[in-house]
């Protein structure tokens, strides 16, 4: 992994910094996560994302100023800089946009309100989702009760038997519900916006890791415009790390003779469980698939998707249940809501206080990712011993 040549902030850039300041400080620094979200903003179509072989990157066209500059920068356009959740002092920012304080250093997990667990009561959807279909539920409720009229998920395209997990914009049960389930290869959910908003849908929600989770509170923090506006729900998914798609056939079939289109479901509870459509299930030692770790995800400090309205995880000694940290007033009002309707069965945190503290205990470790030479509030929130 290419290392920038000097610390960012010795030599501060322009008042104004643009994708100029961005392409190097975090596209090509090793800190950008893929998430999209310069791209989905940028008023001039200057930027485009490249999501072949791996790479999950965002890029400028060469017919406006090259890779390494633009022309609408230079003219003094900072969308870009400003939707990055990666860019600079982004995490203190955040934190104070939506909790009008930065975290202490006990927060390491973010700020939050409460956490409880969760599973939904349709045994439809505890089938067909992940870890008690608690994520499905809540689309499903915010888009009965008109809280939204979108959704940005992932899906696998076709027929699913590629297992190649691509951005999409759910409006409909039927569509939220052939979302459900985790694919641990990366999708770029935000970029699906952009036919979001070619559809005229303008109260979304955003499911997605941490990375992505950051997105509508970094537009709305940093003054995006109208497309903060239009996110009002985000539900941050804990997450440690994606993998390269190339782990499917390196390491699943070549390894252990599991061909991708065999595979019925996924989870990772420690190993690598597959369940395959012939009924077998495979257990696979998670240090085996860490050669195929995802670029973007080896220096992301946030484990606990800590700028979510909810985070919610599959950790604990629960099956089937979900770890949900609620975060903000919106995120309270809808699981009160769920919870009042019957939605949603609960137990509180403290029956399963291992997960809790697995959580903090991974989102430490997270931390300790994010390198010397980026933003250094950041750095303030790693544990040291």
């Amino acid at each position: 992994m290419r290392a920038p040549k000097i610390a960012y902030y010795i030599s501060m850039p322009p008042d104004k910094p643009q994708w100029k300041e961005l392409y190097s400080e975090v596209v090509t620094s090793g800190l950008c996560t893929g998430c999209s979200a310069c791209v989905i903003v940028c008023p001039h179509d200057v930027l485009d994302y490249d999501d072949k072989n791996g790479a999950y990157k965002p890029f400028h066209l060469d017919i406006d100023g090259g890779k390494e500059d633009c022309t609408h920068g230079q003219r003094g356009c900072t969308l870009c800089t400003r939707a990055c959740p990666r860019f600079r002092d982004w995490e203190s920012e955040i934190d104070i946009f939506m909790h009008g304080r930065n975290r202490t250093e006990e927060e390491v997990s973010g700020i939050y309100q409460d956490i409880i667990l969760a599973r939904t009561t349709d045994s439809n959807l505890q089938e067909v989702g992940q870890d008690g279909g608690v994520v499905t539920s809540i689309l499903l409720y915010a888009l009965e009760n008109d809280i939204i009229n979108g959704a940005l998920i992932s899906e696998l395209e076709n027929d699913s038997s590629s297992w190649k997990a691509i951005p999409t914009v759910a409006t409909t049960k039927e569509e939220i519900v052939r979302g459900a389930g985790s694919r641990y290869t990366y999708s770029a959910n935000p970029i699906a916006y952009l036919d979001a908003s070619n559809k005229g849908i303008d109260r979304l929600a955003l499911v997605g890791m941490g990375c992505q989770a950051s997105v509508p509170n970094a537009l709305s923090a940093k003054k995006a415009g109208k497309t903060a506006r239009r996110f009002v729900l985000t539900i941050g998914l804990l997450c440690s790390k994606t993998f390269d798609d190339a782990i499917f056939d390196e390491l699943f079939d070549q390894r252990y003779g599991i061909k991708r289109e065999t595979i019925k479901k996924m989870n990772i509870k420690g190993v690598f469980q597959i369940w395959c459509h012939d009924g077998s299930y495979h257990e696979i030692p998670l240090k085996e698939a860490h050669h195929w770790t995802r670029e973007g995800c080896k220096m992301c400090p946030d484990f606990a998707a800590e700028h979510a309205d909810i985070s919610a995880g599959g950790i604990g000694k629960f099956a089937d249940w979900t770890l949900l940290v609620i975060r903000t007033d919106r995120g309270k009002e809808i699981i009160d809501g769920m919870i009042k309707k019957g939605l949603l069965e609960t137990k509180p945190s403290d029956e399963d206080q291992e997960a809790v503290e697995l959580m903090h205990k991974l989102a430490r470790i997270s931390r300790k990712r994010w390198p010397e030479f980026a933003a250094q509030r950041t750095r303030k929130y790693i544990p040291v011993k």
